[in-house]
């Protein structure tokens, strides 16, 4: 048997070394984080309060909200944390779960992203039968389905992870576990993950592509036979939205396996990873929202609202 030391706490090494820097960074992820988690709270919200967003494209875009402040809160406070304290260390158990976590909301997204396109096909190719196909029931089962996909491409990949022993080094570069760090400083045998690992995210990546792919085909197949121009313009932007958070999502995956050079590997991929875990989950909210009429006008609304409340209640307290 080999001697090794079992590792029990591991060090992140963050993004950089440099004070000032870091200073940046921090309120750079502090903004970011802070205004993603409000804008798709808010979207959440109104999709649950206003009875005219009750459709089946809210009803995905409340649920890839809530994928979206999950997977940014799994990563982005525990790195301000460390940035702020200084305490870069994690327990083997909490880097475990983190990596878990983000795999497992990764993976549902992606899922979730091609069911959104599916919904786009059916309401512009199968509009009559829209609310038939695209049922309530329906739309949760295709839910459920997503994140079950998700969990089966973790499962295997981490029972397999939890078994790997760690004998010299604990230093993991990168801002946040993740699974490609920390197998580069394994001591066993990680071959075999490592393929498993690629053949779990191709395949997700593949399958959920060829779905959007498919989609998008038959949808600008059917815009196009569209006789009036304003009946084009107005398709079209039904999922111009859908396709801008598509290709964010899929370009910032698949830029982390055009690497060019092995010396800026890590580098690289803590760049993207910055963007997918900060900056990403903070456009979709104004993708999806700046320019659709319904959901403005909610949100007016809603604030009109509150500010009436708020001067009603300080008047009260005044006239006391």
């Amino acid at each position: 048997m080999r001697n090794h030391t079992t590792i029990t706490n591991f060090i992140l090494l963050g993004l950089t070394d440099d004070p000032q820097l870091q200073v940046l960074v921090f309120v750079f992820l502090f903004l970011t984080y802070m205004l993603s988690v409000a804008g798709n709270l808010t979207i959440i919200t109104l999709t649950l309060v206003d009875p005219h967003l009750k459709t089946p494209m809210h009803f995905f875009l409340r649920n890839f909200s809530f994928l979206e402040v999950s997977f940014t809160t799994v990563c982005i406070p525990r790195f301000l944390y460390s940035v702020s304290s200084g305490d870069n260390s994690i327990t083997y158990n909490a880097c475990a779960s983190q990596i878990f976590f983000v795999i497992l909301f990764g993976a549902t997204e992606f899922f979730l992203l091609a069911a959104m396109s599916y919904d786009c096909y059916v309401a512009i190719c199968k509009s009559l039968h829209y609310m038939t196909i695209m049922s309530h029931k329906m739309c949760i089962l295709i839910v459920l389905s997503c994140w079950v996909a998700g969990l089966m491409i973790i499962v295997l990949p981490l029972s397999l992870g939890l078994q790997l022993e760690f004998c010299d080094s604990n230093a993991i570069d990168h801002f946040s576990c993740d699974a490609s760090p920390v197998l580069k400083i394994s001591c066993s045998d990680t071959w075999v993950i490592e393929q498993i690992v690629i053949f779990m995210a191709v395949f997700a990546l593949i399958i959920t592509l060829v779905c959007v792919v498919l989609s998008y085909t038959n949808i600008i197949r059917t815009i196009l036979r569209f006789p009036s121009m304003q009946q084009r313009k107005k398709a079209f932007s039904t999922c111009s939205y859908h396709m801008i958070v598509v290709s964010l999502t899929y370009g910032s995956y698949i830029f982390i396996y055009i690497k060019p050079s092995a010396k800026e590997e890590e580098t690289i991929n803590k760049g993207v990873s910055v963007l997918t875990t900060s900056v990403a989950p903070l456009l979709n909210p104004f993708i999806y929202t700046l320019r659709n009429k319904q959901e403005k006008h909610t949100f007016n609304n809603s604030m009109m609202k509150i500010a009436f409340l708020s001067k009603k209640k300080f008047c009260r307290i005044r006239v006391k």
